[in-house]
């Protein structure tokens, strides 16, 4: 039985599948005589590596034509000029964009269209182009080369602050502070003996059951600070009272006051009024006793005499 393996034979057989499937690929994207096409042309600002003529073009994963020629565009080198040719059934809108999209893992590439707002004008060709031009928006391997160039950019920067950041006096204090902490790990570990972590675990023991006994404490001081409020509002109402009655006895002693004045001048009065009958009761005492002593001496006098008129004011 012979094993040998007829390496000509396959690479034939390969050959013929693979002109096959090429054959079946244009077969599919060649547009019907029946069905008129409308050429396009899309000017790419990146690299349209993998982009070969006849590939296809499709709208939203629809093959709708194919690439006919690229070129660099003659009025901007920067740019790559496609021409595509696209069914005219196609709905090709004024914010239809185009971008590169790769076929799984083959490196070959096809436009993608992708229809904007449903009621968006047709796109036709401006005044001074030859065909309608299809607007572009970046592929993903462009977001990515751009952010790859972002982080490269950054990455330098980042390795620069470090190579700046690990100078030589830098180090230098870097290593002292190493060594500073690695002595005082050495000190907290002398520090942290069995018996201190022993003291530790008590402490948080005692900690625990006093957070317990403050739980149980709390109802109490509540009501505590409920009763508490209620005594000051009643010995607010009892201050209220006392100065209630603080301006009652206030009233009062004014009262009493005014008449205590006025006793005072009706007794001033009375003085006077007594005064002036003990200086007449005198007098008349005095004339009494003058009168007992003429008696005395001469009784027909006193009783026979007259009694002389006293002058008028004025007269003599």
């Amino acid at each position: 039985m012979n094993n040998k393996v007829n390496y000509t034979m396959i690479g034939i057989i390969v050959l013929i599948g693979l002109a096959l499937i090429s054959g079946f690929t244009y077969w599919m994207l060649k547009p019907s005589s029946d069905a008129a096409t409308q050429k396009y042309l899309i000017y790419f600002n990146e690299s349209v590596l993998g982009l070969n003529i006849d590939a296809p073009v499709k709208y939203r994963g629809i093959s709708v034509g194919k690439v006919t020629r690229l070129r660099i565009n003659p009025k901007n080198t920067e740019q790559v000029e496609v021409t595509v040719d696209i069914l005219k059934t196609t709905p090709i809108k004024e914010n239809t964009v185009a971008k590169l999209t790769a076929q799984g893992i083959t490196g070959l590439t096809y436009i993608n269209l992708t229809q904007g707002k449903n009621d968006a004008p047709p796109l036709t060709a401006k005044a001074g182009q030859k065909y309608p031009v299809i607007k572009t928006v970046p592929s993903f391997f462009a977001h990515f080369e751009q952010s790859l160039g972002d982080v490269s950019t950054q990455l330098v920067g980042t390795l620069y602050k470090t190579q700046q950041l690990l100078n030589t006096k830098n180090q230098k204090q870097i290593a002292l502070l190493l060594q500073r902490t690695a002595q005082m790990m050495d000190k907290l570990n002398r520090v942290l003996d069995n018996r201190t972590v022993t003291h530790f675990h008590s402490s948080l023991k005692n900690i625990d059951e006093l957070s317990y006994k403050l739980d149980t404490l709390v109802p109490n001081i509540n009501r505590l600070v409920n009763k508490s409020v209620d005594w000051e509002v009643k010995i607010n109402r009892s201050f209220d009272a006392i100065k209630g009655t603080y301006f009652s006895m206030d009233k009062t002693m004014k009262g009493m006051a005014t008449s205590f004045s006025n006793s005072a001048v009706t007794f001033e009065k009375m003085a006077n009024t007594m005064n002036n009958t003990m200086l007449e009761s005198q007098n008349v005492m005095s004339d009494l006793q003058n009168t007992l002593d003429d008696f005395n001496h001469n009784p027909s006098a006193v009783l026979y005499k007259k009694t002389a008129n006293k002058p008028a004011p004025g007269e003599k």
